[in-house]
């Protein structure tokens, strides 16, 4: 007698982790988010990038015993020692008129964006503590550097206008021109810092090299000297003069002394400029976003 046995259906594979986890809505530890939803998190976290960037202003000279006075003595001592080797030694300043508020108004803004992008490549590999305890955008970090320098800024410009007040300038309806100034060279600084700090993350010797690369910047931004004048020399290159004139340094600088500088006066700006920064800012700023969130999985590790 013979007897027929049927074949038992197969019972279906057992999910595997990945099924799993994404059955119940969990995603890799550290994974990169969506741009959208990175930028969304990132505003979520405002009150902490505020928080830390004031909590790192308020320390920064805790030890010293000026304290914060060295916010403002720090570009007050550069400025007199840049007047003495350019303004005296080497006569920078015989054919630009009003030059002190020109130097010390180069000197301040030049401050800020060359300690933003050095302060940069610091971001993420001077916070590896932070970046590998806790879960935040990292973009946070150079974002609140930037604006602790911005901070900074500010009071340094409040005494900007008491030293110009005191060198002759007067109040105008230009002065105005000073706050779109200052909001597209802070995105344009904070953009900056954001590539420098993805770089730093990975070859944190770049911080070595840095003081030479801006130190070679602040000269072809014409803190010291008339880019103008320069130019009206026949002896530079066509594309060297292309290159000062677009310099994004040179034109936030000049924006600032056009907006605060009598001599300079607003209505003598030539019209390009203002797009040239606003262009600048543009690209900096959500380009150097970009550029930091494809790498946002990668910081702290290693």
């Amino acid at each position: 007698m013979t007897t027929t046995t049927l074949d038992k259906p197969a019972a279906p594979p057992a999910p595997g982790p990945a099924e799993l986890a994404a059955a119940h809505g969990l995603t890799v530890s550290g994974a990169r988010p969506t741009l959208p939803r990175y930028v969304r998190e990132l505003w979520g976290r405002r009150h902490f990038v505020t928080a830390f960037a004031t909590a790192r202003m308020a320390a920064q000279y805790s030890t010293e015993k000026l304290g914060q006075v060295w916010h403002l003595a720090t570009p007050l001592l550069n400025a007199l020692v840049y007047y003495f080797i350019f303004g005296i030694v080497m006569r920078a300043g015989h054919d630009v008129p009003d030059y002190v508020p020109f130097l010390i108004t180069g000197v301040f803004v030049w401050d800020f964006i060359g300690s933003s992008v050095n302060a940069g490549t610091r971001a993420i590999h001077g916070n590896l503590g932070l970046v590998r305890a806790l879960h935040f955008p990292r973009a946070g970090l150079p974002i609140a550097t930037v604006l602790q320098l911005f901070q900074q800024l500010l009071v340094t410009m409040a005494a900007l206008v008491i030293l110009l007040l005191g060198f002759g300038q007067t109040p105008s309806p230009s002065w105005l021109l000073a706050v779109p100034t200052l909001i597209l060279m802070a995105v344009f600084c904070a953009g900056c810092a954001m590539i420098m700090a993805r770089i730093g993350s990975r070859t944190p010797d770049i911080s070595r090299l840095m003081p030479f690369v801006l130190r070679t910047w602040m000269y072809s931004s014409g803190v010291m000297w008339s880019i103008d004048r320069m130019l009206g020399n026949d002896h530079l290159p066509a594309w060297v003069s292309m290159v000062l004139k677009t310099n994004p340094a040179a034109v936030y600088i000049d924006l600032m002394r056009f907006a605060l500088i009598d001599s300079f006066g607003a209505h003598n700006l030539p019209p390009h400029v203002w797009p040239i920064a606003a262009g600048w800012a543009l690209l900096a700023g959500v380009g150097g976003f970009v550029y930091f969130w494809k790498a946002e999985e990668e910081y702290g590790r290693g």
